[in-house]
């Protein structure tokens, strides 16, 4: 059974994500499920330890940062976002 989850990306990523889903058939939902079933597949203890594949670098540019927030701030920030 599907389960909706709503996720902030930057948009530029996005947009290359959904140009790359769509050359290859596939949802944007089916790619992120894809991804999420290959790194819960491994036994990975870290971020650096998973597989990257070629088709990232179409995805994303540069080097990937990981924004750390707490609970509150993700809130004020979707709460802002929408006025």
């Amino acid at each position: 059974m599907d389960t909706k989850l709503t996720l902030s990306f930057d948009r530029e990523v996005i947009v290359k994500a959904k140009a790359f889903a769509v050359a290859n058939n596939i949802s944007l939902s089916r790619l992120t499920e894809f991804l999420y079933r290959n790194i819960i597949s491994g036994n990975y203890k870290n971020l650096e330890e998973l597989p990257l594949a070629d088709w990232v670098a179409l995805v994303a540019e540069g080097e990937a940062k990981y924004i750390r927030r707490t609970r509150k701030e993700m809130k004020k920030e979707y709460l802002n976002s929408r006025k």
